[in-house]
């Protein structure tokens, strides 16, 4: 699949860059999808919920009343989970919500993302930039010239570039990452994907391996 390469004003250079089929134009496998990104997201979680039982709660453990004759139910503890402020039954216990995958199941779901934006259209090639500078103003400028101010942006860049990541951070709808960062739901969540030259290389021989 060839694709028209643009500059950071979102004018044609006249260069093209070839999209490979290897990664963007296999038949996709949404099922790998589902599971790279439920790993992706069950990473996030902290796991750090925690409740007590009721052999943590501080209290008393005196017999509440005698046993019988009071005409209410036994009680034998403030403790109870019956009780306000007692020990809660199965309660949240801190846990690791991670699980593995195999690499060539990732890889799968990475090219998979890669593919459906490609069929959709929502790709879009840039030709290798930087910053002078640190400013959100140059990155704003940049999503105005591609007609992209009110899309959900992912940028790809080769390698790290400080000048375009910090301009980017103060963005909502932006985000931006190196190719070796790329996961499939932040491709799957951005509207547009934004390559460049050197990004898209680096991705070919990345799924190469």
């Amino acid at each position: 699949m060839e694709v028209n390469v643009l500059n950071v004003s979102g004018k044609q250079t006249g260069a093209k860059v070839q999209l490979p089929d290897s990664v963007f134009g296999i038949e996709p496998n949404d099922h790998a999808i589902y599971l790279d990104v439920k790993q992706y997201l069950a990473n996030q979680r902290q796991g750090t919920h925690k409740s007590k039982q009721r052999n943590e709660i501080a209290g008393s453990t005196r017999k509440l009343h005698k046993q019988k004759g009071t005409g209410g139910a036994r009680a034998g503890s403030i403790k109870s989970p019956l009780f306000n402020g007692g020990g809660r039954v199965f309660g949240p216990q801190p846990r690791d919500y991670s699980f593995k995958l195999n690499k060539k199941l990732k890889s799968l779901a990475r090219k998979s993302a890669l593919s459906y934006k490609a069929q959709d259209s929502n790709v879009v090639v840039l030709e290798d930039f930087s910053f002078d500078a640190v400013k959100t103003k140059s990155y704003i400028q940049l999503l105005a010239d591609l007609n992209l101010t009110n899309e959900k942006t992912l940028l790809v860049l080769p390698a790290a570039n400080n000048n375009v990541y910090l301009s980017s951070r103060n963005l909502k709808k932006t985000k931006v990452i190196t190719a070796d960062q790329l996961n499939t739901y932040d491709v799957l969540n951005a509207g547009k994907l934004i390559l460049t030259s050197g990004s898209v290389k680096t991705l070919e021989e990345a799924f190469a391996k």
